[in-house]
C-alpha cells in the first residue's frame, strides 16, 4: 500500500515525463507526427512505471473525472492536480535549462504552449473552435481512461496502458494542427508561463480555453461513461 506522498510524488514525476518528451518533441524536432508519437509513447512508459503507485493519472482531467465518477475524493484531485502542475512546471524548466545550455541559440521558443487563430496551428480556428476541439477531444482521451481502467476484461486490464497510449496519440494527430492538443490543464499551464514571452503574451491569453476545455470534457466523458458503460458486462 503506497502512501499519499508517494502518490503525489509519482504524479509529479509521471507527469514530468509526459511533459519533458512530449513537449520536447515539439520544440526540438518541430514534426508533428512525431510529437503525437511522443505524447502517446510518454504517458504509455509513465503508466507502466507508476501507474501501480498513483494510478498514473498525469492529468487533471483524468483526476477530476475519477472524482465525477465517485473513484476518488475532492480533496485527492485537487493534491494530484498540484503535483501535476509542479511536475508540469519542472519539465518546462528542464527545457530552458536545455535551450540556454545549447550552442545553437534559440531567440524565440513557445515551449510547446498551446496557441489557437493566427499564432496557433494551421487550421486557425477562433476561440469557440478551440474551446469545441478541447471538449471533443478530452471526452473521447479520457473515456477510454475510464473505460479501460475499469474493465473487468483481463485483455483490457493487461492492455490498458497501451490503450491509454493510443488514445493520446490518436487525438493529438488532429488536434495539434489545430490547438498543438491540450486535453491536460497541466501540461498546458507550464508551457503557458515559459513561452509567454516567444508567444507577445498570447499564450497565457489564451490558456482559459485549455484550462476550460479539457475539464468540461472530463465532466462529460464521466456523465457518458456512468451512462453508457458504467455497470455493464465486458
Amino acid at each position: 500500500m503506497y502512501s499519499k506522498s508517494q502518490k503525489l510524488v509519482a504524479e509529479a514525476l509521471g507527469t514530468f515525463g509526459l511533459v519533458f518528451f512530449g513537449c520536447g518533441t515539439a520544440i526540438f524536432s518541430g514534426n508533428l507526427f512525431a510529437t503525437a508519437v511522443a505524447f502517446g509513447l510518454s504517458i504509455l512508459v509513465c503508466v507502466l512505471t507508476v501507474g501501480k503507485i498513483s494510478g498514473a493519472h498525469l492529468n487533471p482531467a483524468v483526476s477530476f473525472a475519477m472524482f465525477f465518477d465517485g473513484r476518488m475524493s475532492f480533496s485527492d484531485a485537487i493534491a494530484y492536480t498540484v503535483s501535476q502542475i509542479v511536475g508540469a512546471f519542472c519539465a518546462s524548466l528542464t527545457h530552458l535549462i536545455l535551450i540556454a545550455t545549447s550552442a545553437r541559440k534559440i531567440k524565440q521558443c513557445s515551449f510547446g504552449a498551446n496557441l489557437f487563430g493566427e499564432t496557433g496551428g494551421g487550421f486557425q480556428v477562433n476561440f469557440f473552435g478551440a474551446l469545441l476541439t478541447e471538449i471533443i477531444l478530452t471526452t473521447v482521451f479520457v473515456l477510454v481512461v475510464l473505460s479501460v481502467t475499469a474493465s473487468t476484461n483481463e485483455h483490457t486490464q493487461k492492455n490498458a496502458a497501451w490503450f491509454i497510449g493510443l488514445a493520446l496519440t490518436f487525438v493529438h494527430l488532429i488536434g495539434i494542427n489545430i490547438t498543438g492538443t491540450s486535453v491536460n490543464p497541466a501540461r498546458s499551464i507550464a508551457p503557458a508561463v515559459f513561452g509567454a514571452a516567444a508567444t507577445s503574451g498570447y499564450s497565457m491569453a489564451h490558456l482559459w480555453v485549455f484550462i476550460v476545455g479539457p475539464m468540461i470534457g472530463s465532466f462529460v466523458a464521466a456523465m457518458l461513461y456512468g451512462a453508457l458503460i458504467k455497470g455493464k458486462a465486458d
